[in-house]
């Protein structure tokens, strides 16, 4: 019995844990293609790893920018549209990993996966849109 909660309570830590490092995908994806591409072209392992950091953090601040920036709706969507799709799709990998073994159903799991992808790149536009908001209006 102890195991069994032992089980619970940690798949929900990492749940949560993921749920907030997922909306941070894109600037992952960002940085780690930028460090292969860097240290495949001859870069040493220093300096790919800044070249990631930099890269990540621009690909933050160029969102903020156009959300700062931008006075068409349209435009503001796509940015943080942008950065929300890669979240949502490792918010339905997440949960896929967690709950493949827990549901036989193939379309239980799919709309479940779905389901939760969706409101994880929801939580992603609206963390970045406050963040830009925030960053801003000083």
């Amino acid at each position: 019995m102890t195991l069994i909660l032992l089980a619970v309570s940690l798949s929900i830590a990492l749940c949560i844990i993921a749920y907030n490092l997922a909306i941070y995908a894109l600037p992952f994806m960002v940085g780690l293609s930028t460090a292969q591409f860097a240290y495949g072209a001859g870069a040493g392992f220093l300096m790919s790893g800044l070249a990631a950091i930099g890269a990540a953090f621009l690909s933050i601040g160029l969102v903020i920018a156009v959300l700062g920036f931008a006075k068409n709706p349209v435009l503001r969507l796509i940015a943080l549209a942008v950065f929300a799709v890669p979240a949502a799709i490792a918010g339905y990998a997440l949960v896929h990993g967690v709950a493949k073994n827990a549901i036989d159903s193939g379309v239980a799991l799919n709309l479940l996966c779905g389901t939760v992808g969706f409101f994880i790149g929801i939580a992603a536009m609206i963390n970045l849109n406050a963040l830009g908001v925030s960053a801003l209006s000083r």
